[in-house]
C-alpha cells in the first residue's frame, strides 16, 4: 500500500519515527513532494535558526534512506485540483500522481472524502492508519513505538511514560491499546 505523509506527520519527530519504523518493516511504502518536505522545513524553522538546521539534516537523511519516496506531482494536475484548503492540493496531487491510496495527515478536515473518492485516494488520521496496521500485525507497530519511544528516552535523558509520549504524538488511540 502506498500513503502520502503530509508534512504534519512528517514534523513531530516521534510520529515520523513511529511511521517510518512501520514503512521499514514493509507496513507500506511512504511517499512525498518537495513541497511536503519544504513545509516540513518551514514548520521547523519556528523554533529558529537552529530548528531549520536540524530539520534540514532529517530531511537530507530521510531522502537518502527513502531514495524513491518524493514523487514531483503533475503541475496540470494540481491545478484541476479542489480542495477546502488550495495550499493542500499539492498533497492530493502528489497522491494521484504516485498512484498511492492513501494521504496520512492531521487535517481531515481539508481532505473531504467527496473530493477525494473521485481521485481514488482517501485521507486517514495517523492514529487511526496505526491502529489498523497494529490490528492487521501487532508485533511490526510495536517494534517500530517500542524503537521511537527508546530514541525518545534517550534523547530526553529521563524515562517517558509511553502512552503519554503516545499521546503527545497524537496517537492517543494506539497509545490506549499499547498500555
Amino acid at each position: 500500500m502506498k500513503a502520502v505523509l503530509d508534512a504534519c506527520v512528517l514534523y513531530p519527530n516521534v510520529l515520523r519515527e513511529i511511521l517510518l519504523g512501520v514503512a521499514a518493516q514493509k507496513g507500506f511504502a511512504p511517499l512525498w513532494s518537495a513541497r511536503i518536505l519544504g513545509e516540513w522545513q518551514h514548520a521547523a524553522a519556528r523554533l529558529g535558526p537552529e530548528g531549520a538546521a536540524i530539520a534540514s539534516g532529517e530531511i537530507a537523511l530521510l531522502r537518502a534512506g527513502w531514495p524513491g519516496a518524493e514523487i514531483a506531482p503533475d503541475a496540470c494536475l494540481e491545478a484541476r485540483l479542489w480542495l477546502p484548503d488550495p495550499a493542500d492540493a499539492h498533497v492530493l496531487a502528489t497522491a494521484i500522481s504516485a498512484g498511492a491510496e492513501l494521504i496520512i495527515t492531521l487535517n481531515l478536515r481539508d481532505f473531504p472524502a467527496r473530493a477525494l473518492v473521485a481521485e481514488g485516494v482517501r485521507a486517514q488520521s495517523p492514529d487511526a492508519f496505526l491502529m489498523s496496521l497494529w490490528l492487521e500485525d501487532p508485533e511490526r507497530v510495536e517494534a517500530s513505538v517500542r524503537a521511537a519511544h527508546a530514541r525518545t528516552e534517550v534523547a530526553s535523558r529521563r524515562a517517558q511514560d509511553l502512552r503519554a509520549l503516545l499521546k503527545r504524538a497524537r496517537l492517543p488511540r494506539l497509545g490506549k491499546a499499547l498500555s
